[in-house]
C-alpha cells in the first residue's frame, strides 16, 4: 500500500470518523496511565509492606544475635553463626465488635450476628484497634559452629535451639565451621 492509496482511504472515511478515531486514540493513551490518586495508595501499600518486611527482618536479626550470644557461652561451641527462617511475618490481631441478637416468633428462632472491626482515630485517620501482635513462628534454624564436629556439642546446640524456639530437632541443623 503506497501513500496515495492511504490518503484515498482516509479521505473516503470522512472527517467525522477520523476525528472520532483520533479522540479515541488519545483517550486510550490518557486512561492507560495510572492516576495520581492510585499512585498514592500504591505507594502507601508499598511503604506498609516495606515496614512489615523491615520489622520482620529486624525481629530475625535480633533473635539470631541473641542465639549467637547464648551459644558462644556454651563450652566447646566456639565461634558461631546462625540463620533463622520464619513461617510467616508478624501478625496483628484486631478487635472485632460482634453484636448478637436472638428472637423467637411462633416456633421460629432467628439469630443475627454481625462482625465489625473496631476503628480508632489516629492522626486523623481511622485505623483498626490492635488487641495484640503475634510474633512470627520460627520454621528452621541453621547453626554453624567451630565445635560443630562433636556429637555432644551438636546435641547441646540442637537441644538449646529446640527449647528456645519451640521447634522439633529435625528443623535444626548444626554444621562445623570452616577453619
Amino acid at each position: 500500500m503506497d501513500k496515495k492509496e492511504l490518503i484515498q482511504k482516509i479521505e473516503s472515511m470522512g472527517t467525522k470518523k477520523i476525528v472520532l478515531i483520533f479522540v479515541l486514540g488519545i483517550a486510550l493513551i490518557v486512561f492507560s496511565f495510572p492516576s495520581s490518586g492510585k499512585k498514592t495508595s500504591k505507594s502507601a501499600k508499598s511503604t506498609e509492606s516495606q515496614e512489615d518486611t523491615s520489622s520482620t527482618d529486624a525481629y530475625v536479626k535480633k533473635q539470631e544475635q541473641r542465639l549467637m550470644a547464648a551459644l558462644k557461652q556454651v563450652e566447646g561451641v566456639g565461634k558461631v553463626k546462625v540463620m533463622i527462617t520464619l513461617k510467616s511475618s508478624k501478625e496483628s490481631v484486631v478487635n472485632k465488635d460482634t453484636p448478637y441478637e436472638e428472637s423467637t416468633k411462633k416456633d421460629e428462632k432467628t439469630v443475627k450476628e454481625d462482625e465489625e472491626t473496631v476503628l480508632i482515630d489516629k492522626d486523623g485517620e481511622k485505623v483498626p484497634y490492635i488487641v495484640k501482635e503475634v510474633e512470627p513462628e520460627v520454621e528452621g534454624v541453621v547453626v554453624v559452629a567451630q565445635g560443630g564436629g562433636s556429637d555432644i556439642i551438636n546435641q547441646n546446640i540442637v537441644d538449646a535451639v529446640s527449647v528456645l524456639f519451640h521447634i522439633s530437632s529435625y528443623k535444626i541443623k548444626v554444621l562445623k565451621m570452616e577453619d
